[in-house]
């Protein structure tokens, strides 16, 4: 008998955060490295949401609450969806969550079977893949293509539906792409859901990236197309927007007050409740009117550094990068790269056992951090079922200028050292 459970083995993780192990490898060695891996801003949570949770501890509001979420402050998230989704939502049907991973596998546990089909955008956020096989779903990625700008076509996603299609997984803007669904993709997606698949099919809306927006575009979401409330989970949070990715503090709104049960079912199992004092910040953050300009100020500087950085990607041979629309990712196609140094010809060299561990962009990432100390994520670190072939990076760009140049110029003289890459194969092992 194994000590631990079979499905043990099936369950991924963030390489984003498990990168940290090999970039505490470097640190050790004296590298300065460049952390590009992280998609968290760099800017603090801001000073009047900060004073609010300080005033909520010195006033002794850090006991157990409501498994749900304290009522203001889902009363204030059920007004901030119905101003901006242009529904009629009530704080009955918001369950408040330690981040927005936990929707992740809540959705996945109410709504889906072992069996059951999960459709979710590849590449994508881990975490969807993740747990559709840790609980024996049928993963079925939907391939987001560079030619289309990460976007996908409502026909698209019409051939992956099939009577077994319990769950569809949404995520605009997106990471690790920054593509964003425009109010026609979404009213197309819609209406192919609406049709073609079965009447209690739920959709998962991951929207925690709602406030980062360039170029003037607005958020959309599937919730506000008609017929799709009653379907639609939908999920944000503040760690983005409010760069408050450390409070832990995130959200669902459910198609009706028996699910919103059972998420907070979950959250009595799992976690019991947020603690109330973050939940009172997190409040003041959609409440206060000094949140608009700190928002504002913090997606300025996104979009500069998207400007800067995308026009130096493409300004290194083998490299080329789309102009994101949103988020603060930059999702580079690497594949001259990987070709002129012979990475990909290394990969095919491989034993099938040890091939099988890597990518040629895994193994570009991990040549960038080890020999020139950028820290960035590989392609199959967003989904690696079908991912064969695909050879792309993704860089965030929540850091300062400064370190984005250092960072981007190391990318560029490694993108030429084919020799470096030869004898770092040597001299890592990183694979066996």
């Amino acid at each position: 008998m194994a000590v631990t459970a079979a499905r043990i083995k099936t369950l991924g993780t963030e390489n984003a955060f498990k990168l940290g192990e090999d970039i505490a490898i470097c640190l050790e060695r004296g590298v300065d490295v460049v952390k590009f891996n992280l998609g968290e801003p760099d800017f603090d949570s801001a000073p009047h949401i900060n004073r609010k949770a300080i005033e909520q501890i010195e006033a002794g509001n850090s006991h157990y609450c409501d498994p749900a979420g304290i009522l203001p402050f889902r009363q204030a998230i059920a007004k901030h969806v119905s101003d901006s989704r242009g529904l009629e939502v009530g704080p009955e049907r918001v369950v408040v969550t330690p981040g927005a991973k936990p929707p992740i596998c809540f959705a996945l546990e109410t709504y889906v079977d072992p069996g059951d089909e999960v459709i979710y955008p590849s590449p994508g956020f881990p975490i969807y893949e993740s747990w559709v096989t840790f609980l024996g779903a049928k993963p079925v990625p939907l391939m987001l293509s560079e030619e289309k700008g990460f976007a996908f076509s409502a026909d698209e996603l019409g051939e992956l539906i099939t009577d077994k299609t319990k769950l569809i997984i949404l995520n605009s803007p997106s990471n690790p792409t920054g593509g964003v669904l425009s109010k026609g993709d979404l009213e197309g997606i819609a209406r192919v859901i609406r049709e073609r698949a079965q009447p209690d099919v739920r959709v998962y809306s991951d929207e925690v990236y709602e406030h980062i927006l360039f170029d003037g575009e607005v958020h959309n979401s599937i919730a506000s197309e008609a017929g799709m409330a009653d379907k639609t989970v939908l999920v944000s949070g503040h760690s983005k927007g409010f760069a408050m990715t450390g409070w832990r503090l995130g959200w669902a709104v459910l198609p009706n007050q028996e699910e919103a049960a059972i998420f907070k079912q979950l959250n009595i199992n799992i976690v019991s409740c947020v603690p109330p004092f973050i939940q009172e910040a997190g409040r003041e953050a959609y409440e206060s009117p000094e949140t608009a300009a700190a928002v504002a100020k913090m997606v300025s500087a996104f979009e500069r550094r998207r400007d800067w950085v995308v026009e130096a990607l493409n300004d290194i041979s083998g490299v080329s990068c789309q102009m994101p629309k949103g988020a603060f990712y930059v999702f580079p196609n690497i594949s001259g790269v990987c070709e002129a140094l012979g990475v990909v010809e290394a990969h095919r060299a491989m034993p099938p056992e040890v091939a099988r561990r890597t990518s040629p962009s895994g193994m570009f990432q991990m040549f960038l951090l080890y020999s020139y100390g950028v820290a960035t994520m590989d392609r199959n670190s967003f989904g690696s079922i079908g991912a064969k072939g695909q050879h792309f990076l993704r860089l965030s760009i929540a850091t300062g200028m400064d370190r984005l140049k250092i960072g981007l110029e190391r990318m560029r003289e490694a993108s030429k050292d084919a020799e470096g890459f030869a004898a770092f194969l040597k001299r890592e092992r990183l694979w066996g």
